[in-house]
């Protein structure tokens, strides 16, 4: 079983991560894990954070010589922008000065119920850890989980379908959608709307305003029969839906065609099964299902869309109330971003990543990666032969 813990505050010291399950021998370098630790950062409509920080990721256990040793892996972000907080956040005992101490809860944020679940009276001790930048640490801890997906010949990729309204056009070909997508500031595939998306955003800006937004993430070349349908916490489908929900600020997921399965008659949904004699296997011509059918996988690529709402944090704020004193006020603006659809993508492929990384070591075992690939190649061999 692959599993991990993550900790750490936004304005912490760092963050950082135990990753445990990661089968012995695979190469492994931070550099590959930086690459998603930059595309993260990107996408127009960013904020001022992502000019203080410069993620990178530090294996500080369970890799020696760029190959996994099978123990658990430890895992660090520093931020940089601990130096300018070291008095508010420092771990030593003291008091928080008194202008620093935050009592205003902001809507749509995690701020008052936190407070009120553990009993906090200066909301930053809920802020800081419900932050998205939690999220650079899982994107780390995907970038390993692709390491160990590539090594079976699969991908996990992302990019931008809808901002605020404006919806790219469809591209059949999702790795040609991604290889676009990669060249754009918002992660479109479809270049006009992008451009429209930019505009948007930018418009959202001069009014104060926020936008939110719809990401694909798709997996290639995934075997069938990962997930089960026997148990309902096995099933993949559940699985992937509660990791893309798990993502700050996502408020919907669809797999396959989804929703729009709801509105058409079966005989206009579901895949017809084919069988290739030339590479004996069993084939769909279409993909409707998004890859999953009874929470197991079939062999097609896997497709999920997650809908992202706008940023809770408005430069032109809304109304909330003191918790100390009861009394209304425009809620605070804590440094924030217009949109970040774009990077949540990337997000979402890491957090994808991990659940498929799971589901193959469930499935196919082995404490080294030498082990787990004999037993992916005689499980081929046997569904090639059924």
């Amino acid at each position: 079983m692959l599993r991990y813990l993550n900790g750490g505050e936004s304005h912490g010291k760092y963050l950082l991560a135990i990753l445990e399950g990661v089968p012995a021998g695979l190469p492994l370098t931070a550099d590959s894990v930086n690459h998603d630790l930059a595309r993260r950062q990107k996408g127009y409509g960013r904020g001022g954070r992502m000019r203080v920080e410069e993620d990178r990721v530090e294996f500080g256990c369970g890799v020696r010589k760029g190959k996994t040793l099978g123990n658990p892996i430890g895992l660090l972000i520093a931020n940089k922008d601990w130096e300018n907080w070291k008095e508010v956040m420092a771990v030593e005992p003291g008091p928080v000065p008194p202008e620093k101490v935050v009592t205003r809860p902001r809507p749509g944020h995690a701020d008052l119920v936190g407070a009120i679940k553990y009993g906090h009276r200066d909301i930053r001790n809920v802020l800081e850890k419900a932050s998205a930048r939690e999220t650079a640490i899982r994107v780390a801890i995907g970038g390993v989980t692709k390491a160990l997906l590539a090594q079976f010949g699969m991908r996990v990729i992302s990019y931008t379908i809808e901002i605020g309204g404006v919806v790219a056009r469809r591209c059949e070909d999702p790795l040609e959608a991604y290889e676009r997508a990669e060249g754009s500031e918002v992660r479109s595939p479809d270049p006009e709307a992008g451009a429209q998306m930019i505009e948007r955003i930018r418009t959202a800006k001069h009014r104060g305003d926020t936008l939110g937004g719809v990401f694909e993430v798709v997996v290639t070349n995934p075997p069938i029969g990962l997930g089960s349908y026997a148990q309902w916490d096995r099933r993949l489908s559940a699985r992937l839906a509660m990791a893309a929900m798990s993502i700050q600020a996502m408020k919907g997921v669809e797999i396959g065609m989804g929703f729009g399965a709801a509105r058409r008659f079966g005989s206009e949904v579901h895949d017809e099964i084919y069988y290739d004699r030339d590479e004996h296997r069993f084939i769909r011509k279409t993909n409707n299902a998004g890859g999953l059918e009874g929470g197991i996988t079939n062999g097609e690529p896997i497709v999920l869309r997650v809908a992202m709402k706008p940023i809770s944090t408005l430069y032109s704020p809304k109304k909330s109330v003191d918790i100390q004193t009861k009394e209304p006020f425009d809620a605070t603006v804590e440094r924030s971003d217009i949109c970040t659809v774009p990077a949540a993508g990337v997000v979402g492929e890491a957090v994808v990543a991990f659940e498929m990384a799971n589901a193959m070591i469930e499935k196919f075992g082995g404490d080294s990666l030498e082990e787990m690939k004999r037993n992916y190649d005689a499980y081929r061999a046997y569904v090639q032969s059924f």
